[in-house]
Formats: structure tokens, sequence, C-alpha cells
């Protein structure tokens, strides 16, 4: 029989491609082994012809703004929010979309912003961002007062750059198979049970409604989660030149229906449990140093993608969820924190439609750092920090203050509550007062590289 070339794809509606050799060549191979031609050219071409390329959308899926405009500075904030999530809203797998109160932009124009929700088809590892599963875990303790239980804290964490020495804890092991996670598994022992910096917190308090001590850690998966965010990032590339160059590359995508987005999804899972862990660690650690034992504890992801029961994927980026049944381990509250001086929220959701079953995160910034630190010029770094932190016990893990981590670099805590209540996304059920907290502090400034 005769062997199918070029000409027999075309004529089959093909379109010619550097695909074409490949495909003949598997047809060929079909053939000789006895399936019928008139089956195996269409089964080759549906096989191998790339899909069409995907323009940006010319029309906007409708996204939602549960954000108000306090003064003049929020007003600019919001309009920068909103041009970001427009822009966004372009690609060509994006269903719809929503911003929170505490919203705030975090890149160039078309990025997710931070308070941001986006519903897609795909998988988008631009929209988790490297601090993947950035999450809250509480625990209830029971047996020691907030003063010993923030030194026990302070005894047994860490913070900053680096990471502990290996064996400390019970390392979750990361899935030796998956390729996503090769580089994950080798950081994972060192940063297991860690803190890092920036607005990671451990948060020493009571509980409003009982008195009892508690504690909350603000972590994401650290290393590891960085590591797996770049080997995402590096799938969906190929496959936005594929599919859709137009396309951000920040919001490039993994189709969710191929073997790599199954891949993606089962690591982001493995990650998942290995941050959820790593925060419990770092509560039986201080529990073990303080003599205190647990009582209640929950956790929840607030830098996380999602999958609901309609098939697609949510990207919450600083985004708490709000729904039924979020996770498999989810309880019915969650955990929203303001600023080292204000309580944290413990909240119930309220599955809101304008916030696609989602609640904030926090309480958000109107300024970049750099803009914070000239806002505090003419004081001393020890006379902010001494206004800021009056009546809690705040102290920066590396010894040295960051300005841009005090009450006044966020938004108005207040006013972040009132619109939670305002656009109906969360009730408030109870509240940690603070006691302490323990921050990295400015890590940056005594570093190596700057040192002579």
């Amino acid at each position: 029989m005769t062997e199918v070339t070029g000409k027999d794809l075309i004529d089959a509606g093909a379109k010619p491609g550097r695909w074409f050799p490949e495909a003949i060549a598997t047809a060929n191979k079909l053939i000789a082994e006895g399936l019928d031609r008139e089956k195996v050219i269409p089964a080759v071409i549906t096989e191998y012809q790339p899909a069409p390329q995907l323009p940006l959308r010319d029309v906007v899926p409708m996204f939602q703004m549960n954000i108000r405009a306090e003064n003049p500075h929020e007003a600019a904030n919001v309009s920068a929010v909103f041009d970001t999530m427009e822009e966004l809203m372009r690609t060509p797998v994006v269903t719809a979309g929503a911003v929170m109160p505490d919203a705030c932009p975090a890149g160039p124009r078309g990025t997710i912003p931070v308070g941001g929700v986006v519903a897609s088809r795909a998988i988008h590892p631009g929209m988790h961002s490297a601090d993947i599963c950035c999450s809250m875990a509480l625990t209830v303790v029971k047996g020691a007062s907030p003063a010993e239980l923030l030194d026990a804290v302070h005894r047994v964490t860490h913070f900053g750059p680096g990471g502990r020495k290996v064996g400390v804890g019970n390392v979750t092991e990361l899935d030796i198979n998956n390729p996503f996670l090769r580089d994950a598994r080798t950081l994972s022992p060192t940063h297991f049970g860690t803190q890092g910096d920036g607005n990671h917190f451990a948060y020493v308090g009571t509980l409003r409604s009982t008195g009892e001590t508690t504690l909350v850690t603000h972590h994401g998966s650290r290393g590891p989660g960085a590591a797996l965010y770049k080997a995402g990032m590096r799938v969906a590339e190929r496959y936005r030149q594929q599919l859709s160059p137009d396309t951000l590359k920040q919001n490039a995508w993994i189709p969710a229906n191929t073997r790599d987005g199954e891949l993606y999804w089962e690591a982001l899972q493995a990650i998942r449990q290995w941050t959820k862990d790593s925060h419990f660690a770092i509560h039986d650690m201080a529990l073990l140093e303080s003599g205190g034992r647990a009582g209640a504890r929950f956790w929840n992801e607030h830098n996380f993608v999602f999958r609901k029961s309609d098939g697609l994927f949510y990207h919450a980026k600083g985004a708490t969820p709000a729904f039924d049944g979020w996770a498999a381990d989810a309880t019915d509250l969650t955990i929203i924190p303001l600023n080292m001086a204000e309580p944290i929220l413990i909240v119930r959701g309220r599955n809101a439609d304008n916030g696609l079953g989602f609640s904030p995160h926090g309480a958000g910034r109107n300024f970049s750092r750099t803009q914070h630190r000239r806002l505090m010029e003419g004081r001393t770094e020890a006379e902010i920090f001494a206004e800021e932190t009056k009546g809690i016990d705040a102290r920066f893990f590396m010894g040295i203050p960051d300005i841009s981590e005090l009450p006044s670099a966020y938004k108005n805590a207040a006013a972040v509550r009132a619109q939670i209540d305002e656009f109906g996304l969360a009730d408030v059920v109870d509240e940690v007062i603070p006691y302490g907290c323990i921050m990295a502090g400015d890590w940056e400034k005594n570093a190596p590289w700057r040192k002579k």
C-alpha cells in the first residue's frame, strides 16, 4: 500500500507544520501494523496537529471590585488594581475575577494583584506566585502564658534567609517520581519548620471569647514552593508559546487536561501538605518548649489554586477561601490577620458570588515598601518602632526592625474589616487579641554582600 505523505494529511484538512514528519512516520508505522489507513490519518492529525493559537480577548469577562477607596492614596491604589485586572482578564482561558478589600498591585499591568481571585479553565503558576500556599495556622494552647509561649516560639523557630540544620522535626516527604518536585525535594529538609521573611510572622495572643493563649503562624512553602513555581513557569511558558503567544508571560498556563497539568496539580497538593505540616511542626516544638498542650487547631491557605465542582481552577493571590468544602481538611473557620498590633480575625465565609467564594487575607498595602519608608522620613527607626508597637511585645528575629512591616505600612484595619461586612464576604466569629509578634526584620541591611 502506498505510504502516507504530507499531501494525504493536507487533503484530510491538516495545516502543514513542523509536526508533519513525526505524524507521517507514526501513520505509516500504524498502517504497517495492520490498522485501517482511513482511520489512521485523522487520528494522527488529531494527535499531532497543534491547537489553533488563542488571541487575547477583545471583550473582557466581568470581574467584581469588592473594594472602596477611603482616601486619595487608596483611590490611586484601587485604580491601579482595576487596570491590572482588566488587562489580566483578556487572557483567553480566564472566565471570571474578583478583587478583595485588601487588594494592591503586585507587578506590571496585567499581573494578578494581591487580593485578586481569578477563575480559569487552566492552571496559571504565575497567579499563585512563588510563595505557593502562603497560609495561616492557629493552635489554642493550654497550660502556657502568652509570655512563655512567645519566648518558646522565639527559641524554636527560624526567620530570614537560609534554613535549619537537617534533621529538625519529621520532614514531610515530597514525591520522588514527580518531575515538578525534583528541586523542591532538595530544599525541603532545611526549609521545613522555618518562617521566611517579609510579612511572615509568629503571633501570640489570647482568644477574645475565652481568654485562652493562642499561637498563630503565617508562612508559605519556602524554598520548595519557589522551586515548584519556577518549574511550573518553565512548562507554562512552553505552552504559552505554542497556544497563545499574545498572552502575557506572567499569565501563561498549563492545560489541565494534559499529563503536565495532572502532574502539576499533584505537585501543588504535595506542597500544600508540606506547608501545613511545616506550620504545625513549629507549633508542636513551641508547645514542647513551653510545656503547653494543644487545644483546638485549624489552618487555611490564602495563596493557592482551588478546584471547584464546576471544573474551573480558582487562583487566589492573597485571598482566603470562603466557600464550603474548599479542601478535604477544611473546617468552617478561616483566619484573617490585619497587622501585628491588631486582633487576628477568626471568620466564617459567606461564599459570596461577588467574591467568587473568597474573602480577604489581611489588611493589604497602599504603598510599596520604598514609598512607605519615604513617608516615615524625619523620624528615627527607633522612634517609629516604639510608637507603632506600643503595648505589644514586637520582635524582629534578625535584630533589625523592618519599618515596612509595622502597622502604618498596611491599610487601615478598621476599614478593611468594615468592607468585609459591607461586601458580605465573611462573618467575624472570634478574635485573637495581640500579646506579641515575631517577624524576620530587615535581614538585608547587614547581608553578607553589603559588608566590605
